[in-house]
């Protein structure tokens, strides 16, 4: 079982940067693309930032766009989201994703970390 754990969420204060990090433990790592989704208490899980296998292509939420940034590390089977200029709307549970197509789609993505918390207080 393929196994994502992610770290790096915490309190910060608005206009503070944090850089979460998901250790694949799956050989594959690099055949899979990646996602960062959250979710906040009461509201749906939301894709923040994807990125393919190859980290080629990248996409955001029209929210993030500009603030946040997805990279990966295949050598590492790392990926990372770097989160600049955080806002009090980000504060949610951060959960990192695998999939083995292309995908904006929640269910789609195979394997899920634990999720890790940032909050930010305004």
């Amino acid at each position: 079982q393929e196994q994502l754990v992610e770290s790096g969420g915490g309190l910060v204060q608005a206009g503070d940067s944090l850089r979460l990090s998901c250790v694949v433990s799956e050989r594959t790592f690099s055949s899979a693309h990646m996602a960062w989704f959250r979710q906040a208490p009461g509201k749906e899980r939301e894709l923040v930032a994807r990125i393919s296998r190859s980290g080629d292509s990248t996409d955001y939420h029209y929210s993030v766009r500009g603030r946040f940034t997805i990279a990966r590390d295949n050598a590492k089977k790392a990926v990372y989201l770097q989160m600049n200029n955080l806002k009090s709307e980000d504060t949610a549970k951060y959960y990192c994703a695998a999939a083995g197509t292309w995908t904006v789609l929640a269910r789609n993505y195979e394997s899920w970390g634990q999720g890790t918390q940032v909050t930010v207080s305004s």
